[in-house]
């Protein structure tokens, strides 16, 4: 007998993340000794801030290794919640947090916890690349809206609309968005939240980058929970504080959700890791060198930023969209593609065999003819990847 085993039907249209997937390809060229730039990956390029790190040595010193609740520490979720008080107008309820490993899993708890066989889930598009793979793991069924630059890339009640009467009964949204960088208002929120609560429909929140933001104020969806019940609220550590790797995300929700959740936790996971937990809790409860390391942090991504809308401006062929949020530049490619008769894939294949620079196709995050660049990287790293795509405008306009 040969061959590989049968895989379930649980994993049968799950594919690779597109980002990982690029980034994979990016570090074996440089393995074979070619100076690729990777500007795929959606990950800070700073240090953990040091008094986060301080506390998780001294967390394992003082014998804080062993399991924790399923729905995370009693501590770090009062935390949560009176975080999410002060910043954002959340409840201030620590029996609606449910802390998880990674934002992604509380994604994942959320959506495998509301929604099942038969169920339909409204994801916008662009959509961050795991939205449609998480809903296919419940067994629902993603609807993918379509939006683009008339509406900044936001998702519309009237957008909304047909899929609602089709009986979708759900809705994912994030902010800021991940690839886009746009952020929604709270007249924009305001009039999603009216259309979900007249078709019945849960909100799942996605709100991981909103530390991330290049001016103007933050408006939360955790801030409507307390008027429409259907909402869910994600964020995390990952981002904001540079701790990707640590695994700490939480959810905000119903406490009657955060019971399931934690419940479904305990059999998947058990615990978020104990030591990653007790440094989390220290990065919301030293305010002061939070609020050094989060604004150092941004100041970085909103100079990075700025560089790179300058010097993209001037590049013919392609046009960044200014992000509001978030760590990306979402480009229109629609000329590059043409220029090698392909999509956006194949546009990104292409500039990371001549070019040697990784982007990630639009195609994954279900928009053609774009691609994202995420601008977490050192500026030096940036100023070749100008050189690098000057060089692949020049190369590609020849073929125009």
């Amino acid at each position: 007998m040969s061959g590989a085993a049968p895989m379930s039907a649980n994993l049968a249209r799950i594919e690779e993340s597109a980002t990982l997937g690029m980034t994979a390809r990016a570090a074996a060229l440089a393995a074979a000794d070619v100076a690729v730039i990777a500007l795929s990956a959606g990950e800070p390029d700073f240090d953990t801030p040091a008094y986060v790190g301080e506390a998780a040595i001294r967390a394992i010193r003082a014998g804080h290794t062993r399991y924790s609740p399923a729905a995370g520490l009693p501590a770090l979720r009062s935390a949560i919640a009176e975080d999410l008080r002060e910043r954002l107008g959340g409840s201030g309820d620590p029996r609606r947090v449910l802390v998880s490993v990674g934002a992604k899993q509380a994604l994942f708890d959320a959506i495998f916890t509301l929604f099942g066989p038969g169920d339909r889930v409204v994801v916008p598009a662009p959509y961050w690349v795991s939205y449609p793979p998480l809903v296919r793991l419940a067994r629902a069924e993603p609807v993918v809206v379509e939006t683009g630059p008339e509406t900044a890339f936001k998702l519309t009640p009237e957008a909304l609309a047909p899929a609602l009467a089709a009986g979708a009964s759900g809705v994912v949204l994030n902010s800021p968005s991940n690839p886009t960088g746009a952020v929604y208002s709270a007249a924009e929120l305001d009039a999603l939240t009216a259309a979900a609560s007249a078709a019945g429909a849960w909100i799942v929140a996605d709100e991981i980058y909103e530390e991330i933001r290049y001016g103007g104020s933050f408006a939360s969806m955790v801030a409507r929970a307390a008027e429409y019940e259907r909402v869910v609220v994600v964020n995390g550590f990952s981002k904001a504080f540079a701790m990707t790797g640590w695994r700490v995300g939480y959810a905000e929700a119903p406490e009657h959700l955060v019971a399931a959740m934690a419940r479904l936790q305990g059999h998947v996971n058990t615990n978020t890791s104990t030591i990653s937990q007790h440094a989390a809790l220290a990065a919301l409860s030293a305010r002061e060198e939070r609020r050094a390391a989060v604004d150092a942090m941004v100041a970085a991504f909103a100079r990075r930023r700025a560089r790179l809308l300058e010097a993209l401006s001037s590049v013919p062929g392609i046009e960044p969209l200014a992000p509001a949020g978030a760590f990306y530049l979402w480009i229109d490619a629609r000329e590059w593609c043409a220029a090698i008769g392909g999509g956006s894939t194949e546009l990104c294949l292409d500039l990371l065999e001549h070019e040697h620079l990784a982007l990630v196709p639009g195609s994954a995050f279900g928009s053609e003819g774009y691609v994202r660049l995420s601008f977490a990287a050192s500026d030096e790293i940036l100023e070749r990847a100008i050189e690098r795509l000057a060089a692949a405008a020049a190369r590609l306009g020849a073929r125009a």
